[in-house]
């Protein structure tokens, strides 16, 4: 039997378990990127571990969230980030360069190689060939200490992409479309391999497009096989050398198939407040839009500027909306500068912003109350754009150029039959030319010691656990509760992710803004929440804030990978509830775990006795490997890793 890609690569890094779906196995890492906001604590965790240098081939620290550094807090995180790449080796790209994805994408993303990023979005080089994954960021601080990171092995899809895109339809709507199908908890447990003509006739920065996205799946990746059109961008990034051909084999197997016909899709629009709330945009047209913006890692790319700036020239935006264009990267800016389309943007009334994520975690540029917001990005969870209550739709650029222009939602096609505008179509600049000025690579580092400024805290660590576990229910919760309800990201808060004391005041605030008070004065206690627990970004202080805060397990009906990942690795028990378990708890009730937490846990027990207000009983699940128990018996991953490099065994014993 042959194997898919996902297997390949797989299989060549492959360092514990076998390939069988749902076992857990252990992989070797070729590269890891971290992010400002994630950064900090992945290189406390990596001092911690008392490692002198990173192992992996390739370690690339970005800034890119709190780029407009607010607060002197943000600016000793960019420094203290600078010097932990200096010390331990690693590229650093400075405030303004860009967006992680984007910018490694045109840097360092290579087919064939492994990369584990502190972001959710870390997939998005999927699109030429690499088997990205998003983590928390302990594992990452593992990984990049030459320890194997370790996933459940995924079950593989085939996408298969029939036809061509045709006019005015793109890449986007092509993973609205998996998401109207498939929802936000379609790919959980899933790689995403996208084959057939279609996925030939894209360009890569058409298919990172949907690889980065394919995070709002719940997928654990998504992959594209590489060919001729990624050879082309790769030569056209300078980086050809770096290609190498990948398919799957004409025998492979995969767990499922979704076929999509390109020739059949419209543009498409996500409604607020769910990435999977997918409509054709002629549903939603007529709708007054205030607030345009196009950027983000999924659609920040010149490539998808480019044809929002052509179908603005010569004309105005709407009087009463404002539009705002951020590009991926300093080099997709500076190419649309030096070729002149930032001016003809300019002059239709479009604002030109620094290349950063801000607005998309509601950094910046904060749409106004009781207001609709077009966005080329990935998420719209209510509240993420800076406002609670907000209305943001999800579209991709040539839908949100349409908008500006008519100031309310309109289908693209219906537009162009008014203006008489031409379909801008996808164009590819013949050499991506832009500047290296501001990234500063490992061999150049200008430091070589770490500075820390009175913001940055020291991690917190978790006792191991112990044999009881009791307390109230503090906060029960719906379905789809993301890390962005668990510990926002906007700017008054992210200021503090190297500070857990600090931050630890704001958990669960969108949720309840009384609970981080509340959980202080109980001292212990437990969550319950509905399904998909956790989903959204790779944010490890939403479980490392309810650690410090003495919550000890959270009872869910189901958890989002990467979340499910950092409640074990920061010593909190996930326990699997039944729906009319969910249904009976309420907020308030006293709960207990019957059995000897640590001997169960330990000796690999599966069911769990939880007794409630010592009134009735009900069955609760651990679903975890054997590792995963060792963490969480340890206390967590950093406690156990000290443990196991103190007593001889290195990281990637782990």
């Amino acid at each position: 039997m042959g194997q898919t890609l996902t297997e390949k690569i797989l299989s060549d890094h492959l360092v514990e378990g076998d390939l069988t779906p749902g076992e857990e196995i252990g992989i070797e890492i070729d590269q890891v990127l971290m992010q400002d906001t994630t950064g900090t604590m992945v290189w406390l965790q990596f001092e911690a571990l008392d490692l002198d240098e990173a192992q992996t081939e390739l370690a690339a620290q970005y800034c890119d969230h709190q780029t407009y550094q607010f607060d002197f807090k943000n600016t000793d995180d960019h420094r203290f980030l600078r010097s932990a790449a200096g010390t331990y080796g690693a590229h650093f790209s400075r405030p303004g360069n860009g967006i992680c994805h984007n910018v490694h994408k045109e840097n360092f993303a290579a087919p064939g190689k492994t990369l584990l990023g502190s972001d959710s979005h870390t997939p998005t080089p999927g699109g030429l060939g690499q088997l990205a994954i998003g983590a928390g960021g302990l594992d990452i601080a593992v990984a990049m200490g030459g320890g194997a990171y370790y996933v459940e092995m995924p079950e593989v899809v085939n996408v298969r992409l029939e036809g061509e895109l045709p006019e005015w339809s793109s890449a986007k709507d092509v993973i609205l479309e998996m998401l109207r199908r498939e929802t936000v908890k379609g790919g959980v447990g899933k790689v995403f391999e996208y084959t057939g003509p279609g996925a030939e006739s894209l360009t890569v920065p058409e298919r990172t497009t949907i690889t980065n996205m394919g995070t709002e799946l719940g997928a654990t990746s998504s992959l594209f096989e590489t060919d001729e059109k990624t050879k082309d961008y790769l030569e056209r990034q300078g980086r050809g050398d770096e290609y190498i051909e990948l398919t799957a084999d004409d025998d492979a197997e995969y767990a499922d198939e979704i076929v999509i016909d390109l020739g059949d899709l419209e543009p498409l629009i996500a409604c607020p407040s769910m990435p999977d709330n997918v409509v054709p945009v002629r549903e939603v047209a007529g709708e007054k839009v205030e607030q345009v913006l196009v950027g983000s890692c999924t659609n920040g790319g010149y490539e998808d500027v480019l044809p929002a700036a052509k179908m603005v020239k010569d004309q105005e935006v709407a009087k009463h909306l404002e539009m705002i264009v951020a590009p991926g990267s300093k080099q997709a800016g500076e190419m649309l500068a030096r070729e002149g389309w930032t001016a003809e943007m300019m002059a239709a009334g479009v604002n030109v912003s620094e290349a950063t994520c801000g607005p998309c975690i509601g950094i910046g540029h904060v749409p106004a109350s009781d207001s609709v917001s077009l966005r080329t990005f990935n998420r719209n969870f209510e509240g993420r754009s800076g406002i609670e209550e907000d209305n943001v739709y999800l579209c991709s650029p040539q839908v949100a150029a349409a908008a500006a222009l008519k100031g309310e939602i309109v289908d693209p096609r219906d537009l162009a039959d008014e203006l008489g505008l031409d379909a801008p179509g996808v164009e590819l600049p013949d050499k991506y030319n832009g500047s290296k000025t501001d990234l500063i690579y490992a061999e150049d580092a200008i430091d070589d010691e770490l500075i820390k400024g009175p913001n940055i805290g020291e991690v917190p660590l978790q006792d191991p656990l112990g044999s009881h576990i009791s307390g109230e229910t503090l906060l029960k919760m719906e379905d789809n509760i993301t890390t962005d309800h668990i510990i926002p990201a906007t700017s008054d808060i992210l200021k503090f992710r190297s500070n857990i004391e600090r931050l630890s005041d704001f958990t669960l605030s969108r949720v309840d803004e009384t609970f981080a008070q509340r959980a202080k004065d109980a001292g212990t206690g437990v969550l319950v929440a509905g399904e998909n627990y956790g989903q959204g970004s790779s944010r490890e202080h939403a479980a490392m804030c309810p650690m410090y805060l003495g919550i000890e397990a959270v009872l869910a009906q189901s958890f989002a990978r990467i979340h499910k990942a950092n409640l074990f690795n920061f010593g909190i028990v996930p326990l699997a509830i039944d729906e009319e378990t969910y249904a009976k708890i309420e907020q308030g009730d006293d709960v207990e775990i019957v059995d000897d937490v640590a001997e169960a846990v330990e000796s690999g027990q599966e069911e769990f006795t939880i007794r409630v207000n010592d009134d009735w009983e009900a069955t609760a699940n651990l679903h975890a490997s054997e590792r995963e128990r060792r963490i969480l018996t340890a206390g967590g991953k950093l406690p156990l890793t000290k443990q196991q490099a103190e007593g001889g065994a290195a990281p990637a014993d782990d």
